[in-house]
């Protein structure tokens, strides 16, 4: 399917998740009882929760200036404004394409191939999922929940149990993809992984050699790929120190945007809650929005807010009323930095957007400037090994 046909199933589908969220979600409150419920918010605490919450951003730059230094190292402005652009667009547009465009601006900016910048890229998602699946089982171990929780959807229940089973899952999963990293960080494994998925088109007996070659071309050879970008990401696992202080960041990352939260909290009536409760409301608003969504989340971002404050018995009026409040403060400060740093870098959104969406994939196209990813020596010598071509 053309990059094009891509970007709009994704644009159509974020928008049908995100009306149905919207309509789950407000279908039980009133407009004039919402309208009623913004007016009474005390919009003074926006100013203290807007300045901590673009305290996590400057956060996020100094870790990726981590990331990035194995392979270039960078001032902080230099970092800041791709960053900010790209979340920027991300908030504009759909499909994510921020994560593509911040590493097309600094590539071309510094002269950076963009295979190895976009898995800095990729191993800033891998931090941050760490970091959300661990506080998601802390939150829940510390926070009490009602045992008389009962929340219904449909033939559905939510209640403590639910939770408790929930949290152990993730858990679970947080302690897999820990694995998964480590076994990708290490050199011997990640060779005895690539062997193996490139093997794996062998393995149909049944087929014939076309269907195999097709196989190996379109999933086999693109998971290696992805394997060694993410191991180009992750360099930075050969020094542990740098690794924890990447992790301790993020840790840093995500309270101080808990903190945000909380301070914008105590503007708005009826939000008694903890700084564990709103952050836990946090984690869960960010796993809804890792769904595909209408540009800036709207729909799913409600629909996690309320469902979080729901859990610790904040009705739901006050609910969205909050969740509403929060999203437009977290996000429009979030598109007037990134704005101003596309005008002190001269970066043309207009154009990196329509780029990103054109070209989404491997290969990123820039101001008539294409950016080729660079297959990683070791990933050749497999290719070999199966008998692969690389063009």
């Amino acid at each position: 399917m053309p990059g094009n046909k891509k970007i709009i199933l994704s644009l159509i589908t974020g928008l049908v998740l995100s009306g149905i969220a919207l309509y789950v979600t407000f279908k039980n409150i009133p407009l004039p009882e919402l309208v009623g419920y913004l007016k009474t918010v005390n919009y003074w605490w926006v100013i203290p929760a807007v300045a901590i919450a673009l305290m996590s951003f400057l956060i996020r730059v100094v870790r990726w200036q981590l990331l990035l230094s194995p392979f270039k190292k960078t001032s902080f402005w230099s970092a800041h404004h791709p960053l900010m652009i790209g979340f920027m667009l991300n908030c504009l547009l759909p499909g994510r394409i921020g994560e593509l465009a911040r590493p097309a601006i600094f590539g071309k900016k510094e002269s950076v191939a963009f295979s190895k910048v976009l898995a800095t890229v990729g191993a800033e998602r891998v931090f941050d999922v760490v970091v959300l699946l661990l506080s998601f089982v802390i939150v829940l171990t510390a926070v009490e929940i009602s045992p008389t929780l009962d929340l219904r959807f449909g033939n559905y229940h939510l209640n403590k149990t639910t939770l408790e089973m929930l949290g152990m899952t993730t858990l679970q999963l947080c302690l897999g993809l820990i694995a998964c990293i480590a076994m990708v960080s290490i050199r011997r494994s990640r060779r005895f992984i690539k062997r193996m998925i490139l093997g794996l088109s062998g393995l149909l007996f049944f087929a014939g050699n076309d269907f195999k070659e097709r196989i190996r071309e379109k999933l086999c050879v693109k998971l290696v790929q992805i394997i060694d970008n993410v191991a180009t990401g992750l360099d930075l696992l050969k020094s542990p120190k740098m690794v924890g202080l990447c992790l301790g960041l993020s840790f840093v990352v995500w309270a101080v945007a808990g903190v945000s939260y909380y301070v914008m909290a105590l503007g708005c009536p009826g939000i008694d809650l903890s700084f564990l409760e709103i952050y836990a409301t946090m984690v869960i608003l960010c796993f809804f929005i890792s769904l595909p969504s209408a540009p800036g989340f709207w729909g799913l971002w409600e629909a996690g807010g309320v469902f979080g404050l729901l859990i610790f018995g904040v009705s739901a009026k006050e609910a969205a009323g909050f969740t509403l409040t929060n999203h437009v403060f977290q996000m429009v400060p979030v598109i007037i930095i990134g704005l101003i740093s596309s005008i002190v870098t001269g970066v043309n959104v207009v154009q990196v957007a329509r780029t990103n969406i054109e070209e989404k994939g491997a290969r990123i196209e820039m101001n008539q400037a294409v950016y080729t990813d660079e297959v990683p020596h070791e990933y050749l010598e497999d290719c070999k090994l199966h008998g692969k071509s690389m063009d």
